[in-house]
Order: C-alpha cells, then structure tokens, then sequence
C-alpha cells in the first residue's frame, strides 16, 4: 500500500504531467492517504480538472481542495450571470428555463429542478469554463417523472457489466429513490464510477456514497 510519501510524490507528477492547468503555485500535503492542495490557479476550471488529477492517482482516499482562484479581474456579477445563462440554454435547451443563476463575486450558484442527474452534472459543466467565475456551487435538485423500479436489482447489474468496477466488493440498498452503497473498491476512480452508475439508473434521486477506497 502506498505510503503518505509516495502518495505525495505521485499526486504531484501527475499535477505536472496534466496539460489543462499551471500547478507551480499549488500546494500538496498527504495525511493518512487525504490529499489537500492549497494554493492559486488561473480559474476553476483548472481547479476542478486539479482534483480530477489528483483522484487518478493510486492510495488516494480523498481530496480537500482549497486551491483559491485568481480571476475575474474586470468581470462584474452581472457579466457572469448573463453569460451563465447563455451557456446553459446553448448546453441545455430542454431544461436551462428551470435552472436560476445567482452570482455574488464571482462565486455562481445554479438553482432549479430537473428529471436526470446527467442533466444537474451538465448544468455545473456548462458554467466551468467561464471568465470571472471562481466557485460554482450546485443546488440544482432533480424531480424523476418516471418512478424507480427494481432500482438494487438495475444498479448491480450494470455493476456486473462494469469493466471500471468489481461488482463483489460493491453493496447496493435502495428505497424511495434513495440509494446507499458500501463496499471498498482499489481506487478513487473506481469509487465514482460506481457513483456515476447508480446515478444512471431510472427514478433514482439520491445517492449515499460509503464506500472505501482500499488499494
């Protein structure tokens, strides 16, 4: 099993090896396998696609990231909030009526209903990229129209299916749209993919991720 030291040595090549952001002004520390970066990056973008490199590496148990943004710079709320709202009628015509934008220096906050997760997840993908945003937080809440059906038994399936996740070391309970999973899996990769899959399955409104991360 990694060691704290070798966690940190990894998380910090991979951070250089990705192309899409600066890492010279971020930080890395590794405590029991949590990884924390601190520091400045250009814009969120780069601080989300951070993590996401951060998460491909192997004995990673979690993440806590304080990166800060620096941007924004000449960009007003009011500049951001219309083009929020641009981006998310281009991305998604069908829903962008039901989500609210709220921008308070730079910090954008996505509001609303829709049917699918896929749909919440597009939302805060359409707003990343934006000039002058520097946090983005997701309140959009889903509303399925179609009622959840044999949920357990659709999810472990599409686990055995899985090339990404080990369906034996997965747990599934479900109720009311509610979905809980445990288990452990080998890597932090491996632990969202098994969220994203639950998320996938009809009528399901919540998912309680607890699985641990065991290499």
């Amino acid at each position: 099993m990694p060691t704290d030291f070798d966690i940190k040595r990894d998380v910090e090549a991979e951070l250089r090896w990705s192309p899409e952001f600066d890492e010279r002004d971020v930080a890395v520390k590794v405590k029991d396998g949590v990884v924390l970066l601190s520091g400045y990056i250009g814009n969120y973008y780069e601080k989300y696609q951070a993590e996401k490199a951060v998460k491909r590496v192997r004995g990673v148990a979690g993440v806590a990231n304080d990166i800060q943004v620096r941007s924004g710079a000449g960009v007003s709320d009011p500049e951001v909030a219309r083009s929020a709202v641009s981006a998310l009628k281009l991305a998604l015509p069908a829903v962008a009526a039901n989500v609210k934008v709220i921008v308070k220096q730079g910090h954008l906050t996505l509001e609303g209903m829709v049917e699918w997760e896929f749909q919440r997840q597009q939302t805060e993908n359409a707003v990343r990229f934006l000039k002058g945003v520097t946090e983005v937080t997701n309140l959009v809440q889903l509303r399925p129209r179609v009622e959840p059906i044999d949920v357990k038994r659709r999810i472990e399936e599409a686990f055995r299916r899985s090339a990404e996740v080990d369906a034996g070391r997965v747990s599934v309970q479900a109720h009311d749209g509610e979905v809980t999973l445990g288990g452990t899996v080998r890597s932090w990769s491996e632990r969202e993919e098994a969220q994203q899959t639950a998320w996938s399955a009809p009528g399901v409104t919540r998912v309680k991720n607890e699985i641990r991360v065991s290499p």
